[in-house]
């Protein structure tokens, strides 16, 4: 384990006045995203030539500067993507923070210089996934923020990456890259950098609880910062894009003091003052979850704000002078003058373009070259040392010799901020070849429990389980000929130990192939040698994901729901892919159940609902210690299969349905049938933005 003593504070740019905030408050680094692409897209945001200019202002500061290109995109964006990376190289840009596995991919194979630091969105949290991530190029991973500081340490202390943790700004209910609420409800893609913020609207708990059941209160963890700092943690990351620059001042000069052990409670009134939702809460790093962590922004949060502006924005209004600057000035009679600067290695010389004259009253000393010399405001340097040469007799314009300093000074910062190193990228077109599927798509069946599976399969080959009933499902089946299919559980708190032994007592059973919706189950079955299909938690949204997943080992992949058929149908690649077809999508995976606000869980059955502000019901169900909240209505498309085009096979996916309902259905799909009942097409033909 290696423990940073510098560890970076990693601060938001969602504009560029709100970087200046950042740079010249003390930020050691600066993560900000080009208008498209990025996971905050309605932020001001950087245009492609701000982009150059704002990682040359960062380089100019000594500040390093990570762009954002972490969202799904389509294939239809990826020539985008190149774009956007090009500049990024050119640029000078430290790091991409990327989500997508196959857009990573692209850009290892060709922008080789280019660290790349996976987003918090891949919702990576176990050993076996670092490791995974680390053999796949990435330089960092950003760490989900429902981790507590015992999940942190064990990460931190065998991680072959570094390791960036979220210390303050908002917490989503839901697991980064696991909510798709606003998407289905709207068609704004969290994903794709649009989440409209439906869980921040009430939402009651069985009909009761604290009445915005999925609004939590920011996350504040600036009084830990020495803690992860002794852990080994790389960077401290501030979230807050969508923020003004005087949040963005208060959080990274409330990171230093901390890290200085000068925090004081003024500090910490200021950042709750300019932006918090009932105050803070540090619920997850503590391991003590519940209602306490919840809480909406209320008027006096938002009237605080004003009382405190004007000081915090004067914490970045005067310029950082954080690197010295040594100057030599030489004078003789007839000659053009000559300045050079000297900083950090670097150096910038120049000549006057008119000779130095003889004094005609009064001549010119070293004192007052020196004091002219001296002005280095607005600048990032201060003066450290002058040495002056000049022969006696001379006369030079104090105003010229302000324009040399400042000619000299420009010159300087401007060689501070250009790479040591041009970062190298190759320009290749991204092409595919469409993908044709044989024949029609077959179905398989998806039961969260084997009381659902129907005595009569109709033609099912094939069912996905949970893993910890596939043995028994097997068993069940036994002489049918159908295939079991083993669910990892969709996330792994206990490092994976728990799914680990699993796996092995399924492949001592026979059970060979694993159904995988992250990073850290897919490389725990890859490791332990089974056939690896990829779920629909993966996200995969376009051709280059479909090869990555091919390329890891995957034998078939199920399409992200937030595609469209029109999508799904045009992708390339050559894997197997499958899309969901029926049943209630998960729309949040939330580690802080949303039903304990209401029920205490040892009278809680592990199942209950979410009603929202038009009495419409969202199950929620428990298990292996997170919740999932489902849609109010299952997705149906028996009746559309012939707009299906190019899948190989499609999910059936039963959670609440008892036996009867799901034999039904299989029946509907097998003919075609209408839906009896309320349903939904979900974003099969309206796609995402």
């Amino acid at each position: 384990m290696t423990v940073h003593k510098n560890s970076e504070i990693l601060a938001p740019a969602g504009s560029f006045e709100a970087l200046e905030a950042a740079v010249q408050s003390g930020a050691d680094a600066v993560y900000f995203g080009g208008r498209a692409l990025n996971a905050r897209r309605t932020a001001t945001n950087f245009d492609d030539d701000e982009i150059a200019a704002a990682v040359e202002y960062c380089r100019s500061y000594g500040v390093k500067a990570y762009i954002t290109l972490n969202t799904l995109m389509a294939d239809s964006e990826l020539d985008q993507m190149l774009r956007l990376t090009q500049i990024a190289c050119e640029a000078g840009a430290h790091a991409l923070i990327v989500q997508d596995l196959g857009v990573a991919k692209t850009i290892r194979s060709l922008a080789k210089d280019m660290p790349l630091h996976a987003s918090t969105q891949m919702s990576v949290h176990t050993k076996a996934g670092l490791r995974l991530l680390a053999d796949l190029g990435f330089k960092r991973v950003v760490l989900p923020r429902e981790l507590s500081f015992k999940e942190i340490e064990e990460l931190v202390g065998h991680s072959e990456i570094e390791t960036e943790v979220f210390v303050h700004g908002a917490l989503c209910m839901s697991f980064s890259g696991k909510c798709y609420m606003s998407s289905l409800l709207g068609s704004r893609s969290g994903n794709r950098g649009l989440c409209a913020g439906p869980c921040r609207l009430p939402f009651a708990a069985n009909g009761g609880g604290t009445g915005y059941d999925l609004s939590l209160k920011d996350l504040s963890l600036i009084s830990r910062l020495k803690e992860l700092q002794a852990l080994g943690v790389r960077s401290f990351k501030i979230e807050g894009r969508m923020k003004r620059p005087e949040y963005v001042a208060a959080a990274v000069t409330a990171c230093k003091k901390a890290l200085k052990g000068e925090l004081t409670e003024n500090i910490e009134a200021d950042l709750r003052a300019v932006f918090s939702r009932s105050g803070f809460t540090q619920g997850y790093y503590e391991g003590n979850r519940g209602p306490h962590m919840f809480g909406i922004r209320q008027k006096e949060d938002v009237t605080a704000a004003g009382k405190v502006l004007p000081s915090l924005k004067a914490l970045y209004q005067k310029k950082r002078q954080p690197f010295a600057v040594d100057f030599s000035f030489q004078a003789r009679l007839g000659q053009a003058v000559k300045l050079s600067a000297h900083s950090q290695g670097k150096s910038f010389s120049l000549k006057s373009d008119f000779k130095a004259e003889a004094a005609r009253t009064r001549e010119l000393d070293r004192d007052t070259i020196a004091s002219q010399l001296q002005k280095s405001g607005g600048t990032p340097f201060y003066v450290r040392k002058i040495d002056i040469e000049i022969e006696q007799g001379l006369n030079i314009a104090l105003s010229a010799i302000n324009a040399l300093r400042r000619e000299a000074l420009e010159g300087l910062a401007k060689a501070l901020s250009e790479p040591e190193k041009k970062k190298s990228f190759e320009n290749k077109k991204i092409d595919f070849k469409k993908y044709e599927a044989k024949g029609e798509p077959g179905l398989i069946a998806r039961f969260d429990n084997p009381a659902q599976i129907p005595d009569k399969l109709h033609g099912i080959k094939e069912l996905i389980v949970p893993s910890k009933s596939a043995l028994e499902v097997q068993k069940m089946l036994e002489g049918s000929g159908v295939k079991v299919i083993a669910e990892a559980p969709c996330l792994l708190f206990d490092g994976g130990r728990s799914y680990e032994k699993e796996l092995q007592e399924l492949k001592t059973g026979g059970i060979k192939a694993a159904w995988v919706g992250t990073l850290d189950a897919l490389a725990l079955a890859k490791e332990k040698g089974m056939e690896i299909f990829a779920s629909p938690g993966n996200n995969i949204f376009n051709s280059l994901a479909l090869e990555a997943y091919e390329g890891l080992g995957a034998k078939r992949a199920t399409l992200s729901f937030e595609l469209s058929l029109a999508q799904a149908a045009d992708l390339g690649g050559q894997i197997e892919r499958g899309l969901m077809a029926y049943g209630r999508l998960p729309l949040m995976l939330t580690r802080n159940c949303p039903i304990a606000n209401e029920r205490d869980c040892k009278t809680c059955p592990g199942q209950g609902r979410l009603v929202d502000r038009k009495n419409i019901e969202f199950p929620v169900k428990c298990s292996h210690g997170y919740s999932t909240v489902y849609n109010s209505r299952p997705l149906y498309l028996a009746d559309k299969m012939k707009e299906i085009k190019n899948i190989d096979h499609l999910i059936l996916y039963f959670s609440f349905e008892n036996k009867g309902e799901c034999q039904r259905i299989i029946r509907a799909y097998q003919e075609g049938s209408k839906a009896l009942g309320e349903f939904t097409r979900g974003l099969s033909f309206r796609g995402v933005d």
